[in-house]
C-alpha cells in the first residue's frame, strides 16, 4: 500500500512517470522505500529546501499509523 502511494505521488509530480521506480527493501523492524526518478525529475521530487520530500514522508508516516514496522523514504539518484 505505501509502495502505490508514493508511486502515484511521485508519478504525479514529475514530467516522466515512466521512469519512476518505488524499491521496497524489508527489514526487521523497519521498511525502506527507495525511489528514484530521471535526473532531470528530481528536483521536482525533493522540491525547494526539501518541502515537497518532507511532505511525501509526513504522508507516509500518516499512512502507517501505529504498526509496529518503520516505514521511511529515500530519494535515490
Amino acid at each position: 500500500m505505501e509502495r502505490d502511494l508514493v508511486e502515484y505521488i511521485a508519478k504525479s509530480l514529475v514530467d516522466d512517470p515512466q521512469a519512476v521506480q518505488v524499491a521496497v527493501v524489508e527489514g526487521e523492524k523497519s521498511t525502506v522505500l527507495e525511489l528514484r526518478v530521471a535526473a532531470d525529475d528530481i528536483g521536482k521530487v525533493i522540491g525547494k529546501h526539501g518541502r515537497i520530500a518532507k511532505a511525501i514522508r509526513t504522508i507516509l508516516s500518516a499512512t502507517t499509523g501505529a504498526a509496529s514496522k518503520r516505514v521511511t523514504l529515500e530519494i535515490l539518484d
